[in-house]
């Protein structure tokens, strides 16, 4: 690592304009990606280092050069070395919607946030990136089986209870694939979204864009695994959310009967995905931080349950075998 930093320093130096800079980290990640805030003559930038061997920058790169040309506020790349996997990026400061969300500010930031979403998805690419297709979304929900259930509550299933959890995964692939499709960030939420004094949000952490489910980045964001609002609140900015869809033209008036469900059931797909994924991050990479969000990302599911019949299987298991253990 620390012959990485010297690399990264020895880079940053060749270009024009940094020979004399103050570095420090900028932020943490729960990937392999790590950044640093850069600061020269009264300037700030953020160097970005992606390890070659750990991740692949390419991603990155296109997806930042098609959302910038919709007018999305991404950060913009100022110099990249794809070699050795460094990048230099617009700095967008550090005030994250998470840390700036309450009850004055919630609908002026989500409003913004569900119209940069809108653009998104109405302008956003649909060529050259990858399907979230059943495979995926499959892939995605074994992870609160394997990860989760498995290797951090080391729970045995039952027959019955593992034909369940493959007749709800099924279920909830089917409501994913039976939507409109659209250009989908896949973490649009409150780590990865910055407060901008103009053109806010700030948009971060998008290199995993898929052609997915238009309920997708929307649940994301208003069902939050870091923060929670009242259901009449999500009711609310997913019904504006809807209208503001239609005149864009990414939803049709005709969706509206399926649109609660869609949405719902998208919620079930995700919240189990990062379940297993927070639980991986401790099993796999020694990072226990993100254990404490997972009795609010399965909450969502149970708050839920009355709604959706398919799902009281799913909701007891939780409720009887598996929250108890996260207490």
């Amino acid at each position: 690592m620390p012959q990485r930093i010297e690399q990264l320093k020895v880079w940053l130096a060749s270009l024009p304009g940094l020979s004399d800079f103050t570095f420090e980290p900028a932020s943490g990640d729960a990937s392999f990606r790590r950044y640093f805030r850069i600061c020269t003559a009264g300037k700030c930038f953020i160097a970005m280092d992606a390890p070659t061997e750990k991740e692949d920058s390419r991603p990155f790169i296109q997806i930042a050069a098609a959302f910038e040309s919709i007018g999305l506020n991404v950060p913009h790349i100022h110099a990249q070395d794809l070699t050795q996997g460094f990048m230099l990026l617009q700095d967008m400061g550090s005030e994250l919607y998470l840390d700036k969300l309450n009850a004055e500010t919630v609908d002026r930031l989500y409003g913004d946030a569900l119209g940069a979403l809108v653009t998104l998805q109405a302008c956003g690419p649909l060529q050259n990136i990858p399907h979230y297709d059943r495979i995926l979304l499959m892939q995605e929900m074994t992870l609160f089986r394997d990860w989760l259930l498995a290797r951090e509550l080391k729970l045995t299933l039952t027959s019955e209870e593992q034909s369940m959890l493959d007749s709800v995964f099924n279920l909830l692939a089917d409501n994913a694939l039976q939507q409109p499709q659209v250009c989908v960030h896949r973490d649009y939420h409150s780590r990865n979204l910055m407060v901008m004094a103009q053109h806010n949000p700030g948009i971060l952490d998008f290199q995993d864009a898929v052609i997915g489910p238009v309920t997708y980045d929307l649940v994301s964001l208003l069902r939050d695994c870091y923060i929670n609002w009242t259901e009449h609140q999500v009711y609310a900015w997913s019904k504006g959310y809807f209208e503001l869809a239609v005149q864009s033209g990414v939803l049709q008036a005709k969706h509206e009967g399926q649109f609660q469900m869609w949405f719902d059931l998208m919620g079930v797909q995700r919240h189990l995905k990062a379940s297993g994924i927070f639980a991986r991050l401790n099993q796999r990479d020694g990072k226990p931080g993100y254990l404490k969000d997972i009795p609010r990302t399965l909450g969502y599911i149970v708050t839920i349950n009355s709604r959706n019949p398919g799902l009281k299987g799913l909701v007891a298991f939780i409720q009887k075998r598996v929250l108890p253990l996260l207490k």
